[in-house]
């Protein structure tokens, strides 16, 4: 095959990994194929269905390793659902009565592409490679090689995804400035919000990473500062069981002997019991293009201080979260060596036309590999049982029951 164009795209939420990833591609690209142009649809799927896209030249290629200092995607991002005509018409991306993936796919002929590198998570990836199949299917060859980006480290088969560890990194150091709040009131409730819809991982992370911090620090309980007021006393995952009472109970001891409790909690516990609240009340759900509930709508923080604070006797509460905070950020080293790692991979995969996402495949010895997209799939949960979790948990004294599998909220 004969790569004479590539497009660099960017979807969905941020992670920070994307303006890095660009920079890598691009660079291994003029390292091993300068004659190669470089093309980058901008804001995504929306670029694309638009025509929008710029020229990477020879400045963009001679500056690009400054992206590795830089949170966000310097091509920019968008929620664009190929499959969601109806949501496309409304926005003005496509008439009434076109299929916006073959449209999409049409496009990609018009531009030239041989090679569409998508960077995001399972629907980013899922849906290029149903654009290749497309174009295949009317003898346009289109190779899509993807890389996974996503904060909350579900894509399946994927051990590691891009920018999960520094989400963690980072919301565990902005945790750590909230909660040195827990002096500024008596009785005082910190509810630490991450993000994580259906899965708990970048939760836990951020609790353990957090609890690693406090590790560096020198205590003196003789002035107050107690390593037991800073600590995690309690983390809240969609993959647990909430038992309110049972919990609010644990959490008031500590209360009153500590005289404050921090809560870590993922954006996605407890959303079937605040969905059914909401239901029963008669208020309307609102949901995205995907479907997903709108979480900013129903914000679980809020609801689980609402819930907690008179429980365990709070005088005060706060509601922090730290989302938007970690996803922007600029990758740390691991995650820089782990980019560097794939897009190397992603650029020779390219180049001799084997597609898919690149990834350490859990189901072959973590192998790093292109892994075929009928094999990606999202919504992996994180698993509790893991050691450092259930250790963490130990520590903190709370019990860990899994919760009951149920349909994506």
């Amino acid at each position: 095959m004969s790569v004479r164009r590539v497009a660099l795209l960017t979807a969905g939420g941020f992670a920070p990994c994307l303006s890095a990833a660009v920079g890598d591609l691009i660079e291994r690209y003029t390292e091993v194929a300068p004659e190669v142009e470089i093309i980058a649809y901008q804001y995504g799927y929306h670029g694309l269905l638009t025509g929008n896209y710029i020229v990477i030249d020879e400045e963009a290629r001679k500056n690009a390793g400054i992206l590795r200092d830089f949170g966000g995607s310097p091509i920019g991002n968008s929620r664009v659902k190929l499959t969601n005509a109806k949501n496309l018409v409304e926005r003005g991306l496509v008439e009434e009565g076109v299929d916006p993936l073959q449209f999409a796919a049409e496009q990609l002929r018009k531009d030239g592409v041989d090679v569409l590198h998508t960077i995001g998570g399972d629907d980013t990836n899922t849906t290029a490679a149903d654009l290749a199949a497309y174009l295949k299917e009317n003898d346009y060859d289109l190779t899509v090689v993807g890389l996974p980006k996503t904060i909350d480290n579900d894509v399946v088969p994927i051990r590691q995804s891009l920018g999960a560890w520094t989400a963690a990194e980072e919301g565990a150091g902005f945790a750590f400035n909230v909660i040195g709040e827990h002096r500024s009131n008596p009785r005082m409730l910190i509810v630490h919000e991450c993000m994580g819809r259906n899965c708990g991982y970048l939760t836990a992370a951020t609790a353990l990473k957090y609890r690693e911090i406090l590790d560096t620090k020198t205590f003196a309980p003789s002035l107050g500062l107690t390593k037991e007021r800073w600590d995690v006393h309690g983390v809240f995952l969609p993959e647990m069981k909430l038992d309110l009472a049972a919990e609010a109970k644990r959490l008031k001891a500590v209360m009153d002997e500590q005289g404050n409790v921090n809560i870590f909690l993922s954006e996605g516990a407890g959303v079937p019991e605040i969905i059914a609240e909401m239901e029963a009340a008669g208020q309307e759900v609102q949901r995205d293009p995907f479907g997903h509930v709108k979480l900013d709508t129903i914000n679980p923080g809020q609801w689980f201080a609402k819930q907690f604070a008179e429980l365990v006797g709070a005088e005060k509460v706060m509601v922090q979260k730290s989302g938007y905070y970690s996803r922007a950020a600029h990758a740390n080293q691991e995650d820089l060596d782990l980019i560097k790692e794939m897009c190397d991979m992603a650029v020779d995969c390219a180049l001799r036309g084997e597609a898919g996402v690149i990834g350490q495949d859990e189901e072959n010895g973590d192998k790093l590999t292109a892994i075929p997209f009928p094999r990606i799939a999202g919504g992996k949960p994180f698993d509790i049982s893991q050691k450092w979790f259930t250790d963490m948990m130990a520590e903190i004294g709370q019990e860990v029951v899994a919760a009951e599998v149920s349909a994506e909220h």
